[in-house]
């Protein structure tokens, strides 16, 4: 019964109407879109992948000179 009355409510405020006015342009402009084709995903979640595993040794190797550093001075 709520809810039907907040729907009335929104729909004779103009809030469904806008909301779907919204809705229609945001798909309009995701058909515009150029999507990746399947060996484009998997080329660029490798690189991704890949990337990710080289900061990550990255972050490590500089975390452990710096620990060794520290207990080096105290």
């Amino acid at each position: 019964m709520v809810i039907g009355a907040a729907f009335a409510y929104a729909w004779w405020k103009g809030y469904v109407a806008r909301f779907r006015n919204y809705w229609d342009l945001t798909m309009e402009e995701l058909r515009k879109c150029a999507w990746p084709t399947w060996d484009e995903l998997k080329g660029s979640t490798v690189i991704v992948t890949i990337s990710i595993g080289l900061i990550g040794l990255f972050t490590y190797a500089i975390d452990t000179v710096f620990y060794y550093l520290v207990r080096l001075i105290s």
